[in-house]
């Protein structure tokens, strides 16, 4: 019976990483593309005031379900759960688009873009819409029902940028992002309530609420702070250098984030419920199993975006917008560093430590405010990404090594998957350089480059990378690891429902 149920566990993850990946590759893609016109359509000070109405919608977004949907993922009893966390969760929406709504105007002048006010009363809506969405959403990932999340993602993505694109060459400029936002949500809401089978069910159980805000309040409020963290570079910039420069940031950002968002989503995907269903037996090998790969991939991806910043910006978006490549040479590095921290972020929420993620985020916090406001204020944008980068090696590494020896992870044997792609990173960085410095053009810049460190990387890295795979599926469910099976058959194994960004 367990070999069984270990053997269709194995085969639902398999599944799930596959369309995940599928997911991720098609989107990213397809919101790279999205994003050049948008770029060559709009302003840098529009992409500022954009900049600022989401990171407001960002940070609060995250307290929209108060991490509820992370415990559905995990819990045996979801469907006794279930209607008491859509109360809550639709409460809780529902009361942050008044307070968002209401504040828009005041939170707008605030972060230095008045022009932001009417487009932040807009996306306002999306915490209610969020909220509505948590139950559907936590049942599609539980059954790791990513192919039913590609399809709804793709629909949402044709018809989000169909309408965008619409509204701008309409004239509606950076209102027409939000409007578009809104209404592919929507969308989202109807396409996860018909795909999962869910039906709207509310209720209240006295005797369930409590420990479902103990477990997920820590997890909000751990959310929220990543998220802050990944904005308050906005805030110092808005308030420090106007519009302009968090336009050319902002653009460099989201260029920072194609690789590590697109990676970060297909480990999140099926991390946590693999992490979680593993017995304590294996739990310590179990992370470092499946780092070497994460890691030697998302370096690869930072590693060549800040080398190769000044053609990727210029050939994609235009000369105009080139003051951005200097901060996306720091960014890259830092979002390597993300998937690694996202990865860690999940196996302590499958252990069920969600204090000890709330406070890392509430160490990595204390420690960039000052950061990013000090290098802002020091070099201007580029400063925000410095200090990302140096918070992020000298506070969040050893914050989430401490909590995750605590949790019983391994970190030798992590420490050991580490240092082989950082020694190939070196040789490839300087393969790229020096390729780059012999070509005529920034096309022939980037290809050769690009061309010239990843083949660099992949040969110092072939025969470790092979041996990492391996090891992973070594220790994927269906093997020698034994899976914590329910007793009821109809009850649906958990996924993640974000997490960290």
């Amino acid at each position: 019976m367990k070999a069984t149920a270990s053997t269709s566990l194995r085969s639902r993850i398999g599944t799930g990483l596959a369309w995940s990946t599928v997911n991720s590759l098609v989107l990213r893609l397809g919101s790279f593309a999205v994003g050049i016109v948008l770029a060559r359509l709009l302003a840098p000070e529009q992409f500022g005031v954009f900049a600022v109405a989401l990171t407001v919608q960002a940070v609060l977004m995250t307290l929209a379900d108060l991490g509820m949907s992370t415990d559905l993922i995990r819990s045996e009893n979801s469907k006794e759960k279930a209607p008491t966390v859509a109360t809550l969760a639709l409460v809780s929406g529902t009361a942050l688009t008044g307070v968002m709504a209401a504040s828009a105007q005041s939170l707008a002048d605030l972060l230095g873009s008045s022009a932001a006010g009417p487009v932040i009363a807009v996306m306002a809506l999306s915490m209610m819409l969020a909220g509505a969405g948590v139950v559907p959403y936590a049942s599609l990932q539980r059954q790791f029902a990513q192919k039913k999340l590609f399809i709804i993602a793709f629909v949402e993505f044709v018809v989000g940028t169909a309408v965008t694109i619409s509204l701008v060459l309409g004239g509606w400029g950076v209102m027409g992002l939000a409007v578009a936002r809104i209404a592919s949500q929507l969308l989202t809401l109807v396409l996860q309530f018909i795909l999962s089978g869910e039906h709207v069910r509310f209720g209240f159980d006295p005797a369930l609420a409590p420990g479902i805000l103990r477990y997920g309040i820590p997890v909000a409020g751990a959310n929220m702070l990543s998220w802050a963290l990944l904005n308050v570079d906005n805030v110092a910039i808005a308030r420090l250098a106007g519009p302009v420069a968090l336009g050319f940031y902002f653009l460099a950002f989201n260029i920072s984030n194609w690789p590590m968002s697109a990676l970060g989503q297909v480990v999140r995907s099926v991390s946590i419920p693999a992490f979680a269903r593993l017995s304590s037996g294996r739990s310590d090998q179990s992370l470092s199993a499946v780092v070497g790969p994460v890691w030697a991939v998302s370096l690869l991806a930072g590693l060549m975006l800040a080398v190769l910043s000044d053609p990727v910006v210029e050939l994609v978006y235009g000369e105009k917008w080139l003051p951005a490549a200097v901060i996306l040479a720091w960014l890259g590095l830092f979002g390597a560093l993300r998937t690694l921290f996202d990865l860690s972020a999940s196996y302590l929420l499958a252990r069920g430590a969600s204090k000890a993620t709330f406070l890392v985020q509430v160490a990595w916090i204390a420690a960039l405010v000052p950061a990013v406001f000090s290098g802002v204020g020091a070099v201007g944008s580029a400063g925000a990404a410095i200090a990302h980068l140096g918070t992020a090696l000298l506070i969040v590494c050893p914050a989430y090594a401490f909590a995750l020896r605590a949790s019983g992870a391994n970190l030798l044997a992590i420490g050991a998957r580490l240092w082989p792609p950082l020694a190939a990173a070196v040789p490839a960085a300087g393969a790229a350089i020096g390729v780059m410095a012999l070509q005529p053009t920034p096309l022939a810049s980037l290809f050769a480059g690009g061309a010239a460190g990843t083949c660099v990387y992949a040969l110092l890295l072939f025969a470790w990378f092979r041996r990492q795979i391996r090891e992973a599926i070594r220790w994927m469910p269906g093997s020698d690891v034994q899976i914590n099976t329910e007793s009821n058959a109809n009850q649906r194994l958990a996924a993640p429902s974000g997490g960290m960004p």
